[in-house]
């Protein structure tokens, strides 16, 4: 009979495969919502020459209309045009924007900085509401947490324009303490960052929840209390690195939802922004600038989601699965 063979030392993906896994899939997300965004901008009636020439209301003649379609390739081939812009974008040129007659990437560029701080506010006093929700539930008795679930799941329903609108007439109108558009300086942020906090609040607030009382009740924390460690310190410790693992890995989600947000919030609130370009672009048929916001947004989630796994992989204590072969007897 033959001697059993010693098992295997585990083997462990090295980080090199999952970079080049991760850049193929940027490129594969990149092309697909490119193409997408080129073909359904392409449906909405109207057409793109008039954007150049100042929107439907311009009265443009038919000469300058057939003069513009030849300076854009707009009396190109639906394919051609496809096929034109593709390797445009492959170069790293987003093209001119249509209504603004300023390169796409400009446009990005003023506007980019004023969406990513509302979303990161936003995302931060969304994670402190939470987190205040889901300790007051799990430290706070069964009523607390009769309550709290009833706050979340009010919070996630809440739609953007909805919420901003009550905000505006509680903290404007009726109380007078904010302004009701967004102005220079931290009060005019107050409304926008509360209006996109709160619903994505409701949803982290029951995924920290349901975690935290699935970490208190673990052998990790039981061997901690058994250690002498105090109430607090476990939560703080023990059970709240543990909640923050699912919490941390929505971080793409919450971002794509804060952007797709961003577009009403920007729009009510009269504040600069991609999302409120998106809708003006939408509007006028202005391709380029449509497809340069759309492709920026794709690449931050993609970003985002990486290093959200990268905090994933740090943050988790538990070892990563391995696979050893066994010998035969």
């Amino acid at each position: 009979m033959a001697l059993p063979v010693a098992a295997a030392p585990p083997v462990r993906r090295g980080p090199l495969p999952w970079l080049l896994l991760r850049l193929g899939g940027v490129v594969f997300v990149l092309w697909a919502v490119a193409t997408v965004t080129f073909f359904a901008i392409r449906l909405i009636p109207g057409d793109p020459a008039e954007a150049v020439l100042g929107g439907p209301g311009s009265q443009a003649s038919a000469a300058a209309l057939a003069q513009v379609r030849a300076d854009y390739g707009l009396d190109l081939p639906l394919p051609l045009q496809y096929l034109h812009y593709l390797g445009r974008l492959a170069a790293g040129d987003l093209g001119r924007s249509y209504s603004l007659r300023e390169p796409v990437g400009a446009v990005i560029g003023q506007n980019l900085g004023g969406t990513l701080l509302l979303a990161l506010l936003s995302l931060l006093t969304a994670a402190v509401i939470a987190l205040a929700l889901a300790a007051w539930s799990t430290r706070g008795g069964r009523w607390a947490s009769a309550v709290t679930w009833v706050l979340e799941v009010v919070s996630a329903a809440l739609p953007h324009f909805w919420l901003a609108i009550s905000l505006i007439l509680l903290f404007s109108t009726t109380l007078g303490w904010l302004p009701p558009v967004s102005v220079p300086g931290p009060a005019g942020l107050v409304l926008p960052v509360l209006t996109l906090a709160i619903p994505l609040a409701g949803f982290l607030g029951q995924v920290m929840r349901e975690s935290l009382l699935d970490a208190l009740g673990s052998p990790f924390v039981l061997a901690a209390r058994a250690r002498g460690e105090s109430e607090a310190g476990v939560f703080w410790r023990h059970a709240l690195r543990h909640a923050a693992i699912p919490a941390i890995g929505l971080a793409g989600w919450a971002f794509g939802a804060l952007i797709s947000g961003a577009v009403v919030v920007e729009t009510i609130f009269a504040r600069p922004g991609i999302g409120r370009s998106l809708l003006s672009a939408v509007q006028l048929r202005d391709v380029p600038l449509v497809i340069g916001v759309v492709l920026v947004v794709a690449l931050g989630y993609m970003l985002v989601t990486t290093l959200t796994d990268l905090a994933d992989r740090l943050i988790d204590p538990r070892p990563a699965p391995t696979t050893a072969h066994r010998g035969r007897s």
